[in-house]
């Protein structure tokens, strides 16, 4: 095996796809950075799924495309990145699972804490992280175009994580702890 190590970022600098340099805390470089944590995330929660889960193949293909989410984001505009994107059709999987879940769960007006099981606090965090690598991207997008899809698929794995965190929650009949009611519903509340 080569060595892990080059040398070449020693000064603050990192390579993106094209050969172009650029500061290691460069807004695409910080964006595949949270990209790159929520992978990992992603690859803990599947680490604590039981044999034959019906999730751990959905989050394996989110983290199949997550890596060519990130190659994507190293690449500048006018780069061509060779790596075809299939974040539209995991975005509609992504959207059916959800549904396919929200039915299954008790109603909840409320704002919740993270936490419960360590397979939903991890879920949550998970979904914490999502929040953050999408704000780096819209960042980004601001300055260089970014892929909508992409944009679209990181804000709905956010979505995800939350579903499936209340969802483990359920499957396990541990209680969710309730934080406040949603002011819509105490609104309504007070008006009766």
């Amino acid at each position: 095996m080569k060595r892990i190590y080059t040398r070449t970022g020693d000064k603050g600098t990192t390579g993106i796809h094209g050969g172009a340099r650029v500061p290691k805390d460069d807004i695409r470089i910080e964006a595949n950075g949270c990209l790159d944590e929520l992978n990992a995330m992603i690859g803990i929660v599947r680490s604590m799924l039981p044999s034959g889960d019906e999730r751990y193949n959905l989050l394996h293909a989110i983290q199949c495309e997550l890596m060519t989410v990130m190659s994507h984001v190293a690449t500048p505009s006018g780069t061509v990145n060779p790596n075809p994107l299939s974040v539209a059709e995991l975005t509609l999987r992504c959207e059916q699972e959800m549904d396919a879940m929200t039915v299954l769960l008790h109603d909840n007006g409320y704002f919740l804490l993270p936490g419960g099981t360590p397979l939903s606090a991890h879920l949550q965090y998970a979904r914490t992280i999502a929040r953050r690598a999408e704000r780096r991207l819209w960042t980004l997008h601001r300055q260089d175009s970014v892929n909508k899809d992409i944009l679209c698929f990181v804000n709905r794995l956010s979505d995800l994580f939350f579903v499936m965190a209340r969802m483990e929650m359920q499957r396990q009949n541990w209680p969710e702890e309730k934080w406040k009611e949603f002011a819509y519903k105490r609104k309504r509340e007070t008006e009766k």
